[in-house]
């Protein structure tokens, strides 16, 4: 097995790399200022609009509302929760290794991830904000899932396979 340190030679990066990496990006920020705007979006319509609208629901609708609204902030407190510790590793207060930690990982995929339609007799504002909140959350996954688990085997080449060996020969002697 390979250290850390013969990693970083072999020019692979570590899941802790990786995530300081995305830390520090353009495409971190981009999402980041998207979620938070989304965040406050919804907030605004459920306690502005949303609240009016739900009123003027039939009881089947206005029971798919309650339902919906509680998907949709699930949907981006995970999210916006999940970007809010990768921020604090761009402004230095929490270590990427920190990040890593099982804890800080998206939840609530059953719920979040569940491709359910909605009524259509939902209010179109609640649609659109369903629909992007899980556009956002279905990309902060995937962006877990290539931070946190993509495999750091090393790739099958003769150098990787010739310092493994020397490792293991090496260690033998000692």
């Amino acid at each position: 097995m390979l250290t850390e340190v013969s990693k970083q030679t072999l020019g692979q990066k570590t899941a802790f790399d990786r995530i300081a990496d995305f830390a520090s990006s353009d495409i971190f920020e981009r999402m980041f200022r998207e979620g938070m705007d989304l965040v406050e979006e919804t907030a605004a319509y459920l306690d502005g609009d949303g609240r009016q609208e739900a009123r003027n629901l039939e009881r089947a609708a206005a029971l798919a509302y309650a339902s919906e609204s509680m998907r949709l902030t699930t949907r981006l407190m995970q999210a916006a929760s999940w970007l809010l510790v990768h921020r604090a590793v761009r402004e230095g207060e929490m270590t990427a290794r920190d990040a890593h930690d099982p804890k800080y990982r998206l939840g609530a995929r059953t719920v979040c991830s569940a491709d359910k339609q909605p009524l259509a007799e939902l209010p179109a504002r609640l649609l659109d904000l369903l629909e992007r909140s899980k556009r956002l959350y279905d990309r902060v996954d995937r962006m877990e899932v290539s931070l946190f688990e993509a495999s750091e085997t090393p790739a099958e080449n003769p150098v990787n396979a010739q310092l493994m060996r020397l490792q293991a020969a090496l260690g033998a002697s000692d």
